[in-house]
């Protein structure tokens, strides 16, 4: 187990760096923490690098708070330029960060990614433009959001519609136009998507089924 040395020194920041390439995912987890206590700016770039090559979810949400607690003006600029890497995690995560964050200066290159090849970071590209909305802008970003619908498999349809259900009733009538689309997939998501709208305690997963089977054969007459 690697002990963490909280003392501010040079030697001590080496160490901690190092520690967050430990074997033990306790010694990561604790290095983030110890470098976010310190909220040394300094220390920043090897927490984002970190961020690209985490495999732990709680190290990855560790790194994330720590980079929160730097100034934005610092972060925020290093994180957006994250969001051309090549790496899809290194993407993920960055619009993790910036949700958390909150800095509107971010938005543009937020929404750049809504529609990303890769499905996590278009997930976390989802997540991220609710976050960071403007109040008045969210039926704009409702009807890029629909264009998605219908998109990959049931998980990924769940993200898509909490993030329109998080927008408020701007949705409704960009649900309503698209439960008309030639898409049945698409028509069946705006439909279970609407239904969670209007109950969020019904399944979500019942709701698609439905909407599915009323999609492919049509409503009863």
């Amino acid at each position: 187990m690697v002990v963490v040395n909280t003392t501010n020194n040079g030697g001590s920041n080496t160490h901690l760096v190092d520690a967050l390439a430990a074997a033990d995912s306790s010694d990561r987890l604790r290095a983030a923490l110890a470098l976010g206590t310190r909220g040394d700016p300094g220390l920043m770039e090897a927490l984002v690098d970190r961020c690209a090559v985490e495999p732990d979810f709680f190290v990855r949400d560790m790194l994330t708070w720590a980079l929160c607690r730097f100034p934005a003006e610092v972060t925020v600029p290093r994180l957006t330029g994250e969001l051309e890497s090549d790496s899809v995690q290194a993407r993920s995560q960055a619009l993790h960060t910036l949700s958390k964050i909150g800095d509107p200066v971010s938005w543009p290159a937020v929404i750049a990614l809504l529609h990303d090849d890769h499905d996590e970071v278009a997930r976390s590209a989802w997540r991220a433009a609710v976050a960071l909305v403007r109040p008045g802008d969210e039926a704009a970003l409702a009807a890029d959001l629909a264009t998605e619908l219908g998109r990959g498999d049931t998980d990924m349809h769940l993200s898509l519609s909490r993030a329109l259900v998080s927008l408020g009733d701007s949705v409704l009538p960009i649900l309503d136009a698209a439960a008309t689309s030639p898409d049945p997939k698409a028509r069946a998501h705006a439909v279970a998507t609407k239904r969670l709208y209007l109950d969020p305690d019904s399944g979500f997963t019942l709701a698609v089924e439905l909407a599915q089977r009323v999609a492919i054969v049509g409503p009863r007459t």
